[in-house]
């Protein structure tokens, strides 16, 4: 598959979780279901997996996760907050140059419609 199949695949696994569960509930309990979600309809995944930032050679463990990791190319971001802001945005965009993706989603799942909480996220230095 290739990163635009996988991103639909994502969006519509948001979908179905978004209908089922509403707004409302920790990030975590969207992140699980996606999973789940994804994982049913047959798709590699990773998750809350580490990424180290490399610093001049040096690999340094500073703690940052990936959400969830869709077939070694597509990063998700799951959020549960009232609006996204550019600091997500900004952590998505370096989530995708650290790992080497093309391609990212950030998705908030607070909100009314699924759709209105959906981002593409293109690593523009690929």
């Amino acid at each position: 598959m290739n990163e635009e199949q996988i991103a639909k695949a994502i969006v519509n696994a948001a979908y179905r979780v978004h209908i089922e569960l509403g707004p409302g509930l920790l990030e975590s309990a969207y992140e699980t279901c996606l999973i789940y979600e994804l994982e049913n309809a047959g798709l590699q995944v990773k998750s809350q997996l580490k990424l180290p930032v490399i610093y001049r050679g040096i690999k340094l463990n500073c703690n940052y996760r990936i959400d969830i990791l869709v077939e070694q190319k597509v990063i998700v971001e799951i959020k549960a907050v009232s609006f996204l802001n550019e600091i997500h945005l900004a952590q998505t965009i370096t989530y995708l140059k650290l790992a080497d993706c093309k391609l990212g989603l950030l998705i908030n799942s607070n909100v009314a419609k699924i759709k209105d909480g959906i981002k593409r996220v293109i690593n523009g230095h690929l």
